[in-house]
C-alpha cells in the first residue's frame, strides 16, 4: 500500500501516536451477522472534523478512541492515493487490450499478455486492501460516541435546571434507610435473594410487591393520557442490536455493562431502550407517522451494580429490576433532498450543523421530562433536575437530563440526592446503526429519505422510586409508611398506609 500524501501527516500533527501500523486491519477486523442491520456512518463528517471528534472523545471520557478520527482521515487518504494508482493501471490495461486485438501471436503478444495478467493481479490486490481499509474505517467510526449538544456542560459537573416539590430538601425526615424500613415492615428480603442469586438482587414482599405493580400502572396512565402507545419488549436481544444502540460489553470506564447468556450472541437487555430501538431496524417510517412514541414496562439487567457500600446499599443499585421506559422516533431537522442519504449504504451523507437539534425531537424530549416531573411531583418526592455533563453521557446521547430524588438516608452522598429518571436525545446515532429511516412525501411525490432521530427516557425505575417512597413516607411515631394518593386506587382497599396493622 503506498504511503499517504505528505499533507496528511501534517493534518495529523506529524504525531506518531495517531498513526497505527498497517497490519491493524487484520488485528481489528469487525464482524457482524449477515442478517444484522448494516450501519451507514458519516465518515465524511468525521474526516472533515477530526479535531472535533478527538476533543469530543476527551470531553466524554473516551480517551482511548480520541485518535480514531485522525486514523480514519489517514486511511481515507491512503485509499484515495491507491485509487489514483488503480486508475492508471486500468488505463494501461485498456491500452494493452486494444493492442492485443491487433496482434495474432509472437513474443510481443506473449509479453503483453504477461503484463496484463500482472496488472489484473495488482488491481485485485488493491481492491482487497481497499475493502480492508473501508472495514477498518467503519470499525473506528463505530467506536466513537455521539457529538455532544451545545446544552451539555463540558466536564464532570452537571448544571441545575430546577427543582420539584420545593427548592430545598425537606427537613425532619430522619435518616432511616429503606433497607431498615423494608425489613421492619416485612417488605424487602435481601438475605433470601443472596441465597438464590447472590449480591445485588432482592425479593419484594407483601405491600412492596403490590406497590411495584401500582407504580407501573401509574406511570403508564400518565403517558397514555398524552397519546403514548404501550408496548412490552423481550428481555433477550442480539448483542449487535445492543451495540447499535450504544450499549457495549464494557463502557468507557471499563465496567461490564451487559450480561451475555452465551447462546446465539444473545444478551439480557439493560433497558427497554435496546429492544424498542431495534424494533424498527431496517425499516423506513413515513414522516407523517412521526413522532412514534412508545412506553412499556420490562425487566432490566445490569452487570455493573457497583461496589458494595452506602451508595449501592439496598435497592439503589441492583442487577435486576423493573423499569417503565419511554422511547420515540422523530423526524430529522428538516426534510432532505432526495440525495441526502445514500440509500445504497454509502458512507457520505448530509449532516446538519453540529449542535443543531430537531424541533420534533426537542418537543418529545421536553414531553418526556414533563411526564417525569409530573410523576415525581404527584408522588410527593422532592427532586432536582440536572443537565448532565459530557463525562456522564452514554455513547449514543448528545444530551441528557437526569432527575435526582431526595433520599433521607443518603445525606452523606451528594446531599442526599440520587438519580431516579433520565432522558436522552440521541440524534441519528442509533438510527444510522440500525438502518431506521424516515421517508418524506409531499403530495404523494417522494422528496427525500433521511435517518430518524431517537429519544429515550425513564418513566419509572421501580426499585429507586420504591426506596424513595419508603424513606420519605416513613413516620417514626406510628411506624408506618404513607402510600401516595395517586397510587391508592391500584392498592387493595385503596390502602393509605403500610404498617401499623396494614390498614
Amino acid at each position: 500500500m503506498p504511503s499517504p500524501p505528505p499533507f496528511v501527516c501534517s493534518a495529523c500533527r506529524q504525531s506518531a501516536r495517531i498513526l497505527r501500523s498497517s497490519n491493524a486491519f487484520s488485528k481489528r477486523r469487525y464482524t457482524r451477522p449477515t442478517f444484522a442491520p448494516k450501519p451507514t456512518l458519516d465518515l465524511k463528517h468525521i474526516r472533515q472534523n477530526p479535531g472535533l471528534y478527538e476533543q469530543n472523545c476527551i470531553d466524554r471520557n473516551y480517551a482511548p478512541y480520541a485518535e480514531n478520527s485522525w486514523r480514519i482521515l489517514e486511511l481515507h487518504e491512503q485509499v484515495v492515493a491507491q485509487q489514483r494508482e488503480a486508475v492508471e493501471l486500468r488505463q494501461r490495461n485498456n491500452v494493452l487490450g486494444k493492442e492485443l486485438k491487433k496482434l495474432d501471436g509472437g513474443d510481443r503478444r506473449a509479453s503483453m499478455l504477461e503484463e496484463a495478467k500482472a496488472l489484473k493481479g495488482k488491481l485485485a490486490e488493491f481492491e482487497g486492501r481497499e475493502k480492508l481499509a473501508q472495514e477498518e474505517m467503519e470499525k473506528l467510526a463505530l467506536e466513537l460516541p455521539n457529538l455532544s449538544s451545545l446544552h451539555t456542560p463540558v466536564g464532570t459537573e452537571p448544571a441545575v435546571l430546577g427543582h420539584i416539590n420545593g427548592n430545598t430538601a425537606p427537613k425532619g425526615k430522619g435518616n432511616r434507610s429503606h433497607v431498615e424500613i423494608g425489613r421492619s415492615l416485612d417488605l424487602l428480603d435481601f438475605e433470601a435473594s443472596a441465597t438464590t442469586s447472590g449480591w445485588g438482587f432482592y425479593f419484594l414482599k407483601n405491600e412492596a410487591a403490590l406497590l411495584e405493580q401500582a407504580l407501573i400502572q401509574y406511570a403508564l396512565s400518565v403517558a397514555l393520557k398524552r397519546g403514548w402507545k404501550v408496548m412490552t419488549p423481550p428481555s433477550l436481544v442480539y448483542s449487535h442490536i445492543a451495540s447499535a444502540t450504544g450499549f457495549l460489553p464494557r463502557d468507557q470506564n471499563g465496567e461490564t455493562q451487559i450480561y451475555s447468556i452465551g447462546h446465539e450472541s444473545l444478551v439480557l437487555a439493560g433497558t427497554a431502550e435496546i429492544p424498542f430501538a431495534g424494533s424498527q431496524a431496517n425499516k423506513t417510517l413515513p414522516s407523517h407517522s412521526l413522532p412514534l412514541k412508545v412506553i412499556g414496562p420490562s425487566r432490566c439487567y445490569r452487570a455493573e451494580a457497583g461496589a458494595r457500600g452506602v451508595d449501592t446499599k439496598g435497592l439503589y443499585r441492583v442487577h435486576e429490576f423493573t423499569k417503565v421506559e419511554m422511547f420515540a422516533w422523530t423526524s430529522p431537522p428538516s426534510p432532505p433532498s432526495s440525495s441526502a442519504v445514500d440509500i445504497e449504504g454509502g458512507f457520505d451523507t448530509a449532516e446538519e450543523e453540529v449542535g443543531q437539534q430537531t424541533s420534533q425531537a426537542e418537543d418529545v424530549f421536553d414531553e418526556m421530562i414533563s411526564i417525569q416531573t409530573e410523576i415525581l411531583a404527584e408522588l410527593g418526592l422532592h427532586a432536582r433536575v440536572l443537565e448532565m455533563p459530557t463525562t456522564d453521557l452514554g455513547a449514543s446521547a448528545t444530551r441528557k437530563v437526569d432527575i435526582e430524588a431526595y433520599f433521607p438516608s443518603r445525606t452523606a452522598i451528594d446531599e442526599g440526592y440520587g438519580e431516579v429518571t433520565s432522558a436522552s436525545m440521541c440524534t441519528d446515532y442509533q438510527a444510522r446503526r440500525l438502518n431506521t429511516k424516515v421517508k418524506f412525501e409531499s403530495g404523494g411525490a417522494k422528496s427525500g429519505v433521511a435517518f430518524a432521530h431517537t429519544v429515550n427516557g425513564t418513566a419509572m425505575a421501580i426499585p429507586r422510586i420504591l426506596a424513595a417512597l419508603l424513606e420519605n413516607g416513613w413516620d417514626e411515631v406510628s411506624g408506618t409508611v404513607e402510600v401516595p394518593g395517586v397510587l391508592r386506587k391500584w392498592m387493595p382497599g385503596e390502602l393509605g398506609r403500610i404498617g401499623g396493622g396494614r390498614g
